[in-house]
C-alpha cells in the first residue's frame, strides 16, 4: 500500500534531514508529507477496480475500510501536528520527535489494513513503541518518565497476551490468514478446537488494554496525566482509532463472526464495566487532564458497544464516532495546551472566566464538549445516537440503557468546564492567548463538529463502503 510506502520514506527523510542537520525543515515536512499522504489515500477512490492494493504477499489489503479509517486516521494526525508545534521546537528533540510520530501511524495504518496476523502483531508494535517513548519525552519530568514506563511494562503484558492468542488461534487453525482463519473455524466439525476459544480471549486481552477499555485501563489515567499532553492527545485519538479498527477487523467480519455467541457477552460485559467506571471515575476528577483521560474510556464502551451490536451498520457507526470523536479531542486538548501553559494550572478552576478572557478559546472548547457529551448539534450526539440505535436493534436493551446513564453523566463533567468558562469569576488577570495557528485550527475543528452534526449523511455515505470488500462484515 502506498501510504504505509509514503509514511516510511517520510520517516526516513526526517532522520536524514538531522543527519545533515536540516533540521528547521522536519516540521513543514512533516505537513506537507501527510497531505501527501491523505491523497493517496483518496486516490483509492478513483482506481478503475475500486479501492483494492494488495502487499507483502497480500498480508496488508488496502480495501474499502482501510481508505476510510486511513483518511480519518491521516487527517487526525495532520491536524494534531498543527496544534502540537511547539512540541517540535526543541533544537535536540524535534527530528527524534517527529520520526516517532510518523513510524507509529505506519503502525496505525497497517492496522487498518492488515489480513494477516502476522502483520497485526507488527502493526501494534510499530504504533505502540515509539508512543513509549514519546510518552517519556518530557525529560525532566517525573511523572513523564513514570508515564513512559508504566506504559512501557503494562504494554508488554499486554502484547504477550495478544501474541500468545495469536499462536493459539493458529494452532488451531493452521493458518494466519485471516480468511482462511474464518473459513477454518466456520467449518470445523463440532466448533474450532477449545484452545481457539482462548486464544480469542487472550487477543481480547492485548486488545482492550489498547483501546483502553475496562478492566484493562488502570494504565490511562496515569499515563494520560503524566505524559506531555501533545502525547496524550495523540494517544486519546490515533492509537484509539487504531484500537478499534483492530477489533473491528476481527470481530466483524469473516476471521470471529462464526463463534460470536462466545465473544459478544465478553465484550458486553467489558462494555458496561467500560461505561460505568469511566464515567463514574471521570465526574470526580478535578484535573481536566485526567478527567479527559477517564471520559476517554468512556468513549472507549461506546465503541465497543458497537462491536458487541454486530450488525450490518456497527462498522458505519465506529466510521463517524471516530471521526467525531477525534476532531472534538484535538479542539479540547488544543485549548487546555493554551490555558495549562498560560496558567500553570490544569485544573477546572484553570477555566475559571474564560470566556470573558479568550471568547474564541471558550467558543471552540464548549463546541468541542457538547460533542464530546453528545448534545446536538455536534457531531457526537448523532455519534452515540447511531452506535445506540444499533445496540437498540441487536437487542441489547440493557447496555442501550447503560450507555444513556452513562451519556448523561459525562454531560456532568463537561458541562463543569462550561460553567467555569462563562459563570465563575477568572482568578488573576493574565490574559489566556492563542497563536493564529491555534486559533485558526480552533476554527476549523468548531465547524467539522457542527457541520457533521448538521449533515451526518456526510460520513454516513463513505461509510457504507467500509462494509465491502473480501474481510466484509458478516452480519
Amino acid at each position: 500500500m502506498k501510504v504505509i510506502l509514503a509514511l516510511t520514506g517520510l520517516g526516513v527523510l526526517a532522520m536524514l534531514a538531522e543527519l545533515f542537520r536540516m533540521r528547521k525543515i522536519v516540521y513543514p515536512l512533516m505537513l506537507a508529507g501527510l497531505a501527501a499522504c491523505i491523497g493517496i489515500a483518496v486516490s483509492y477512490w478513483w482506481l478503475d477496480d475500486g479501492p483494492w492494493s494488495r502487499l507483502f504477499s497480500s498480508m496488508i489489503l488496502f480495501e474499502g475500510s482501510s481508505v476510510v479509517f486511513s483518511v480519518i486516521i491521516l487527517t487526525t494526525a495532520f491536524l494534531w501536528f498543527i496544534m502540537s508545534g511547539d512540541f517540535f521546537k526543541g533544537e535536540n528533540s524535534r527530528t527524534d520527535h517527529a520520526v516517532l510520530v510518523i513510524f507509529s501511524l505506519v503502525g496505525a495504518i497497517i492496522l487498518t489494513s492488515f489480513s494477516n496476523m502476522t502483520m497485526l502483531f507488527l502493526g501494534v508494535e510499530i504504533l505502540s513503541i515509539p508512543v513509549y517513548v514519546l510518552a517519556g519525552a518530557n525529560k525532566s519530568s517525573l511523572a513523564s518518565n513514570e508515564a513512559s514506563m508504566k506504559y512501557f511494562l503494562m504494554g508488554s503484558f499486554a502484547s504477550a497476551f495478544l501474541l500468545f492468542g495469536i499462536a493459539l488461534v493458529y494452532g488451531g487453525t493452521g493458518s494466519f490468514d485471516l480468511r482462511d482463519i474464518g473459513l477454518a473455524i466456520n467449518s470445523a466439525p463440532g466448533g474450532p478446537a477449545a484452545f481457539v476459544y482462548g486464544g480469542i480471549v487472550m487477543m481480547i486481552v492485548g486488545l482492550l488494554f489498547k483501546l483502553s477499555a475496562v478492566p484493562f485501563h488502570f494504565w490511562t489515567p496515569d499515563v494520560y496525566e503524566g505524559a506531555p499532553t501533545q502525547v496524550t492527545a495523540y494517544m486519546s485519538t490515533v492509537v484509539k482509532t487504531a484500537a478499534i479498527v483492530t477489533i473491528l477487523r476481527l470481530f466483524l467480519t469473516i476471521v470471529f463472526a462464526g463463534v460470536d455467541t462466545f465473544w459478544i457477552p465478553i465484550l458486553a460485559v467489558c462494555t458496561g464495566l467500560t461505561f460505568f467506571i469511566g464515567n463514574i471515575t471521570a465526574a470526580v476528577q478535578e484535573n481536566v487532564k485526567r478527567m479527559l483521560a477517564y471520559s476517554s474510556i468512556s468513549h472507549a464502551g461506546f465503541l465497543l458497544l458497537a462491536v458487541v451490536a454486530f450488525s450490518s451498520f456497527s462498522a458505519k457507526a465506529i466510521i463517524y464516532y471516530t471521526a467525531a470523536y477525534s476532531i472534538a479531542s484535538i479542539a479540547a486538548f488544543t485549548v487546555l495546551i493554551n490555558v495549562a501553559s498560560q496558567s500553570g494550572k490544569d485544573g477546572v478552576d484553570a477555566f475559571n472566566g474564560l470566556g470573558k478572557k479568550n471568547p474564541l478559546l471558550a467558543m471552540a472548547m464548549t463546541i468541542a464538549l457538547l460533542s464530546l457529551g453528545g448534545i446536538p448539534p455536534t457531531a457526537g450526539f448523532f455519534g452515540k445516537y447511531y452506535v445506540l440505535n444499533a445496540a437498540l436493534n441487536s437487542g441489547h436493551v440493557w447496555l442501550t440503557v447503560i450507555g444513556i446513564l452513562a451519556s448523561l453523566v459525562g454531560v456532568y463533567y463537561y458541562f463543569r468546564i462550561i460553567i467555569a468558562m462563562y459563570f465563575k469569576e477568572a482568578e488573576g488577570d493574565h490574559v489566556i492567548a492563542a497563536n493564529n495557528v491555534h486559533q485558526a485550527l480552533l476554527f476549523i475543528t468548531a465547524v467539522i463538529t457542527l457541520v457533521l452534526g448538521l449533515l451526518p449523511d456526510l460520513i454516513l455515505n463513505i461509510g457504507t463502503i467500509a462494509a465491502s470488500g473480501p474481510v466484509a462484515v458478516t452480519p
